[in-house]
């Protein structure tokens, strides 16, 4: 689903799990957020291809955060694309990536997925890519999680910070949030954007009144 010229949801599909990794593209490159499921590259390969970019254009991925719904697939790009890719993520949760240390919620699972972090984030960055991406701490889903904004088109990569139903914001997706009471502070940070779009991971777009669906959602969580 194309959200504005060169920003494109990718919808997946893992076990009747649907998940929407961002893609951002220009005359130069392309940039992924998020990578799917382990398993999902030849998906991701596809959907790139349908919207008309091709995977050789992808030069940096953005890592949200550390869940293996995000980071599956980073193995068989970095495999692909080597030395030409950059990947970012936040250094609270580079060390899980990288498989320093297990994963906070799949640690379980044997042989995770895992993959270098070329450079880490902070909160505030602007990346240079495609237009300008700034960079947002949002912990509380996990320590090191991170939002994206795009300035150009004012949209919002929330990641799993927040959660959408039928393009409806809910705000934190309790069950699978490790600090909720500071995942609903990170959603204050939003307040301070110009947002007219949200991409979520777990359901999609939103649009329209972007600020009172944050606030509506903010003063629900005050009343549980």
């Amino acid at each position: 689903m194309e959200v504005s010229k060169g920003v494109e949801i990718l919808e997946l599909e893992f076990n009747g799990i649907i998940i929407h990794p961002t893609l951002l593209w220009d005359q130069e490159m392309a940039v992924l957020i998020d990578t799917g499921f382990p398993g999902q590259f030849e998906d991701l390969h596809v959907v790139m291809e349908k919207v008309g970019v091709s995977f050789d254009k992808l030069k940096v991925v953005i890592l949200t955060h550390q869940d293996i719904d995000h980071i599956g697939s980073l193995p068989e790009i970095l495999q692909v694309c080597g030395s030409n890719i950059k990947v970012y993520a936040h250094v609270l949760d580079k060390p899980y990536i990288e498989g320093d240390l297990p994963l906070l919620k799949d640690g379980h699972i044997e042989n995770p997925p895992k993959g270098i972090v070329n450079d880490t984030l902070k909160d505030g960055q602007e990346l240079p890519y495609c237009g300008g991406i700034r960079v947002i701490h949002t912990p509380g889903h996990t320590q090191g999680h991170v939002s994206l904004y795009f300035k150009q088109s004012k949209t919002l990569v929330a990641g799993d910070s927040m959660y959408s139903e039928n393009g409806v914001l809910r705000g934190v997706h309790v069950p699978t949030t490790l600090d909720i009471r500071e995942a609903q502070q990170s959603l204050k940070k939003y307040l301070e954007l110009d947002i007219e779009s949200v991409v979520c991971y777990h359901g999609g777009l939103s649009k329209g009144n972007i600020n009172e669906q944050i606030w509506n959602n903010l003063r629900a969580s005050l009343t549980d």
